[in-house]
């Protein structure tokens, strides 16, 4: 499906920007309990539906997105948390907030579409 490769290039572009996040923030901020959170969930995002493109069914296919759909959804918990805490300024945040926002809408809408085919 070309959607898959879509959403396979946003997430690996987002984790991308998750890891540059990640560096600056550790190094300007010394913060490293919620950047290593956010780390974390943001580049599982890309890992998961790296995984569900190479699901062995469609069961599989869809478990996998439903976990990157419940890290993207963490990604963005942690992202409202630093910016309602004052560790990022509303530029970052808004940047980072509604590229994981449009992951979000992207993997709810493939789980949907493959939920109805299957």
């Amino acid at each position: 499906m070309s959607e898959n490769s879509i959403i396979g290039q946003k997430s690996f572009e987002f984790a991308i920007r998750i890891v540059n996040f990640y560096k600056k923030f550790t190094a300007e901020k010394k913060e490293f309990i919620i950047s290593k959170q956010i780390m974390r969930s943001g580049t599982s995002i890309g890992a998961n539906v790296r995984e569900a493109l190479n699901g062995q069914s469609k069961a599989d296919f869809i478990h996998k997105l439903s976990i990157a759909q419940k890290e993207c959804d963490e990604t963005i918990y942690w992202l409202e948390l630093l910016k309602a805490t004052d560790y990022i300024e509303e530029s970052e945040f808004t940047n980072l907030h509604s590229g994981a926002l449009e992951l979000l809408k992207i993997i709810r809408s493939i789980i949907i579409t493959s939920k109805k085919n299957s």
